[in-house]
């Protein structure tokens, strides 16, 4: 049987302004990415992520960003290898705390938004992430399949994992369409459980021009941000689930 992770991007709302709909999503998804208070998220919004997580059974992550509230995180930024080392860092041992007082264990790191792409071609914030995951405990980098990201993890000896997005087009280098042009967020909830199948039985993606693009994913991502994310991530896991393929947290699928 075929085994992925399929994770979300939660714990994004900050004060009284709400995104998402986290508890719904939960019910779906295997592991979840939790914003640490940079890009989004505050630190009862953590505790409450995370505490949610643990009675749905989910695996969390921290979702480490650039420092942006006003921009959610998604504006380019430049910073050098040592700052980007210091925020990651920082905000994996609050995603830690959190999780330590809820009786869980952090289990993996993803970077959010501009700072993701932005590593996933550039390999000196590459390696300053994974050097931060290293030094943050045992845990695993979740990054963008075929990337600076898996170079980085090889070369800093920690675990790594290949991500794919049920809900974002690709160019044909395997690289996501940037948010700005059209047809780079996919709302029909069809396609994106075609797709997310497609990329867990044959590891492919089609991408925007047509052409197919070779992920071979470890686990799939759905944004929790989008109007439609409970229904995809419902539609999603029933999709996987009639392919054959168990969705397990990320420790499990890489054991």
């Amino acid at each position: 049987m075929n085994v992925i992770d399929l994770n979300s991007d939660l714990g994004e709302s900050f004060g009284a302004w709400t995104m998402g709909n986290d508890s719904d999503v939960l019910r779906y998804v295997s592991s979840a990415n939790v914003a640490c208070g940079f890009h989004a998220g505050d630190p009862q919004v953590m505790i409450a992520t995370a505490r949610a997580a643990a009675k749905a059974g989910v695996a969390v992550g921290a979702h480490p960003g650039h420092s942006d509230l006003v921009g959610f995180g998604r504006r380019q930024m430049a910073l050098s290898a040592d700052e980007a080392y210091a925020i990651t860092l920082y905000q994996i041992g609050a995603m830690s705390a959190v999780c330590r007082a809820q009786g869980l264990g952090l289990q993996h790191v993803k970077p959010h938004g501009a700072l993701y792409n932005q590593a996933a071609k550039d390999t000196a914030l590459a390696e300053a992430i994974a050097q931060a995951v290293r030094d943050g405990g045992d845990l695993i980098l979740l990054g963008l399949a075929n990337s600076a990201f898996e170079r980085a993890a090889a070369k800093t000896g920690i675990p790594f994992a290949a991500e794919a997005f049920a809900d974002r087009a690709y160019r044909a280098d395997g690289t996501l369409l940037p948010r700005g042009e059209a047809g780079a967020v996919i709302h029909d909830v069809t396609l994106a459980v075609e797709r997310t199948v497609l990329m867990a039985t044959e590891g492919v993606v089609i991408a925007a021009d047509g052409s197919s693009v070779r992920l071979s994913p470890h686990s799939i991502c759905l944004h929790g941000d989008t109007t439609e994310a409970v229904a995809m991530a419902r539609e999603i896991r029933k999709g996987l689930e009639a392919a054959g393929v168990a969705v397990r947290p990320l420790k499990e699928v890489l054991s």
